[in-house]
């Protein structure tokens, strides 16, 4: 059967190959990024019923008219893989104030979700890029009053991604499938290799992985749970996604910057 399929972060690396690798199966597959020339150069390569949307995944307004650009376009969504991620960047804070890592990793992924779920059936899924680099969440730090480095603001919000997605699912048991993955570690993106200045490893791992939790069996009755592929199995995250408290914070504050609006 045909999926529509929503991909972030489409114009390089995983979810470029990701894209590629499911249009190649017949889905029809939205392409999302942020340079409308990349956005050309990658459906023309990608081919199949692909369209693009451009959008700055740092600026939540822009996250707001990309779901309403979907929505114009689209009454079913079958899969949203929330792909798009920074690790080192030369503007480490929004116009707002915020630290991007957080906006781009967490809210902005989360906002998005919120507004595109009244077209996502039961069955559908929800695939959220986690990482095997994951710390305790602070506060202040996703609110935009402390700031971190690279690696500190790369891990925490990786972590808030997972701990939305089990937040999600718990408020939807009924479907869609929430799921966050490890793609593998160090693969061979330009985040990876920017970041920390090697290859990495075959970018084939992350996207065979992202296209199973988006379409396998295997994963039908995965819903709030993380999928750590440099194991092969799922586990459990840091141990601060499952204090109650901690996530609860968490999750007021992102709910707070998201703004009521991202409510569904």
């Amino acid at each position: 059967m045909t999926k529509t399929i929503l991909i972030t972060g489409a114009t390089d690396g995983i979810g470029r190959l990701t894209a590629k690798t499911l249009a190649a199966e017949g889905h029809r597959v939205l392409l999302h990024g942020r340079s409308a020339e990349k956005l050309d150069a990658a459906a023309q390569e990608i081919g199949g019923a692909t369209e693009t949307f451009c959008a700055d995944l740092s600026r939540l307004e822009e996250v707001a008219a990309l779901a309403r650009a979907v929505l114009a376009r689209h009454d079913r969504l079958d899969v949203l893989i929330n792909n798009a991620g920074v690790f080192k960047t030369d503007r480490t804070v929004t116009a707002e104030g915020l630290d991007t890592r957080f906006v781009v990793n967490t809210l902005a992924p989360y906002l998005l979700t919120r507004h595109l779920l009244r077209i996502m059936p039961k069955d559908g899924r929800v695939v959220n890029l986690s990482s095997a680099a994951q710390a305790p969440v602070e506060i202040d730090a996703l609110m935009g009053s402390r700031r971190l480095d690279h690696m500190a603001a790369y891990a925490q919000s990786k972590l808030a991604l997972t701990i939305w997605t089990q937040a999600l699912a718990a408020e939807h048991p009924e479907g869609p499938v929430f799921v966050a993955v490890n793609p593998g570690s160090l693969l061979a993106s330009k985040m990876v290799q920017k970041g920390f200045g090697v290859a990495g490893n075959d970018l084939r791992i992350g996207a065979d992985i992202l296209r199973r939790v988006a379409l396998s069996e295997d994963f039908a009755d995965a819903t709030g749970r993380y999928f750590d592929n440099d194991s092969g199995g799922f586990a459990k995250p840091h141990h601060a996604a499952l204090d109650t408290s901690q996530t609860a914070r968490v999750m007021q504050a992102i709910r707070q910057l998201a703004g009521d609006d991202a409510r569904a």
